[in-house]
């Protein structure tokens, strides 16, 4: 097992010296377990005592409000939208609604991990209604590549979030790195969050390029729902404003969408161990370091929509998300007992921990320069 020069570090079960040397070691080359995996499941013994406090349960009333508020929102911004007509106050609704679509991709994100339905076909109705109609991205192929990431997080070969497609996520990627990756990779960490600009217009094309090749569960449908939503998207704009502003509200709608997106995603992973070829982690220990949680408050969790508990939901993903503050304590107590690291930061320095990442994992392509 190998790793990228990024360590899993944590507070659970270490004094203040303890957690400082761990952290001074953050671009070591290798991971070494903080304790083996003890005889039987641990992972066993930690869903003992979620299951038993009644986390897993789902939470029907929670979800009814929180689809209903989102949609009512919804519609509502795209009323306004209509009203204003050719006026500068667009640009408002178009940020608006750049929330909005965030919030509808979380709900998708909720309803692929069965945490609002137990069945998939309910699941996969809502998740398509939601992703491909309501804002132009395809359900089926999001939640293919969210499984395989769930699968093997932070790993080069097998999880296609870390996939060098434009930036590198490690020295190992940036030495073989060629074309765009390369060009990019110098300079990653200052080009990062205005690359998220362009995230928006990367999750309609990585849709339809999903649909238009076979293999993707009922493509057609797919295929359907989500040009349905650019046609009619593309046409409310262009009937009800002028070109100059049709053009700016799709920048600044777009634009801020993807940043929101990789502003939710980015502090999940990044910057933490990315594993290479066949690792010797159980299912607790390759979930927990390689994730990091984010700190916050009721207001946080909805920003990011309970993925600032990453840990928990990696763990756990069919826990309804509103259950993941609670679940939090519990594991991070368990980590402790068991010693295994935990990381939880605030949001400010997780975004500083991924640029710093990033910096270092192009650090061969500066040098070759």
């Amino acid at each position: 097992m190998g790793t990228t020069p990024a360590r899993a570090v944590g507070s659970a079960g270490f004094p203040p010296g303890r957690r400082a040397a761990i952290l001074a070691r953050v671009t070591t080359e290798k991971l070494v377990l903080p304790s083996p995996p003890r005889p039987g499941s641990d992972f066993a013994r930690l869903c003992r005592r979620i299951t038993d406090a009644g986390l897993l349960d789902r939470r029907p009333g929670y979800y009814t409000a929180r689809i209903s508020l989102v949609t009512v929102l919804f519609a509502g911004g795209w009323v306004a939208f209509a009203l204003l007509g050719d006026s500068w106050w667009q640009l408002a609704v178009a940020a608006f609604q750049a929330f909005l679509f965030g919030q509808i991709a979380l709900l998708s994100h909720d309803l692929a991990h069965r945490q609002v339905f137990r069945t998939r076909r309910p699941a996969e109705i809502a998740g398509r209604l939601a992703g491909n109609l309501g804002i132009g991205m395809s359900y089926g192929w999001w939640m293919d590549k969210h499984t395989r990431h769930h699968a093997n997080p932070n790993h080069e070969e097998l999880d296609p979030d870390v996939d060098p497609d434009i930036l590198v996520w490690s020295q190992r990627q940036a030495r073989e790195a060629r074309g765009l990756p390369r060009f990019v990779g110098r300079h990653q960490a200052l080009l990062f969050f205005p690359l998220l600009t362009l995230e928006g217009l990367n999750l309609h094309w990585s849709g339809i390029r999903a649909v238009a090749r076979p293999g993707l569960r009922r493509r057609g449908l797919e295929a359907a729902l989500l040009f349905t939503h650019l046609a009619v998207y593309l046409a409310a704009l262009f009937i009800v404003l002028p070109p100059g502003l049709a053009l700016l509200f799709f920048a600044v709608h777009q634009g801020l969408w993807g940043v929101y997106m990789g502003s939710i995603f980015a502090p999940n992973h990044k910057g933490m161990p990315t594993l290479t070829g066949k690792t010797d982690l159980d299912f607790l220990r390759k979930q927990v370091l390689t994730s990091r949680n984010v700190a916050g408050g009721p207001v946080i969790d909805v920003l990011l929509g309970g993925l600032n508990h990453q840990i928990e939901h990696h763990l756990f993903p069919s826990m309804p998300s509103v259950h993941l503050r609670r679940a939090q304590p519990v594991v991070e107590a368990y980590c402790a007992e068991i010693g295994i690291p935990y990381l939880r930061t605030g949001l400010v320095s997780s975004y500083r921990q991924t640029l710093r990442h990033l910096h270092e994992a192009g650090a061969p392509l500066r040098n070759a320069s």
